[in-house]
């Protein structure tokens, strides 16, 4: 079985309000991302602290068990509470996922505990699929006061893509597209309604 987990859990500092609930074309901004993912997987969660708000969603909303201990406290959660075994981890801010490169993820799920993308060299977490098995290591990297997201990789099997094996899935590399500003939501939003001609790239946090 495959779980799909959102998190929706952080503190949306620099968008000023919860981006998972930001209107984008016409509906929340998480909205875009579970019709993306809508049959990959048997479960599908989100983890949140604020569950009275994303009632909408129709799936499983759960609440961090270690609250305050960021996007690791959030795989924890995820992790903890999905009913797969293989478990494909993403951010509430991805509008732009791409169906072909998450479905190419899963398809590598046996291959390792972490299939992950490496996008401009740098890990991308947020869209990675774990082995559920993953929990203790995640667990003791949190014990350790950890909080980055790849503080355990070392005590597990991580599966690399680099660019050039998934830009064939996603060539403008738009699935790393996060929403985290007032000026990249409004960036999505023309993208969304067709408002911006030709492709340029934009940052992740």
């Amino acid at each position: 079985m495959v779980t799909i987990a959102i998190q929706a859990g952080g503190a949306s500092l620099r968008m000023g309000r919860d981006k998972g609930l930001v209107p984008l074309a016409g509906k929340p901004m998480l909205t875009h991302l579970l019709e993306r993912v809508a049959g990959l997987g048997e479960d599908v969660l989100i983890t949140t602290n604020r569950p009275q708000d994303y009632g909408f969603a129709g799936v499983r909303l759960v609440e961090d068990n270690r609250p305050g201990a960021g996007a690791l406290g959030g795989l924890h959660t995820a992790l903890s509470a999905a009913r797969g075994e293989t478990v494909l981890v993403l951010a509430c801010d991805m509008p732009f996922a791409s169906r072909p490169l998450l479905e190419h993820l899963l398809s590598l799920a046996a291959q390792a505990d972490v299939v992950i993308p490496k996008w401009r060299g740098e890990y991308e977490p947020l869209c990675a699929v774990y082995a559920r098995q993953c929990l203790a290591p995640v667990e003791a990297a949190l014990d350790a006061g950890e909080r980055r997201m790849i503080s355990f990789f070392s005590r597990v099997r991580v599966f690399p893509l680099e660019e050039p094996e998934w830009s064939s899935f996603d060539p403008d590399g738009l699935t790393f597209f996060n929403v985290n500003t007032p000026e990249e939501l409004a960036e999505a939003e023309r993208r969304l309604t067709g408002q911006t001609p030709g492709e340029r790239r934009i940052d992740g946090p």
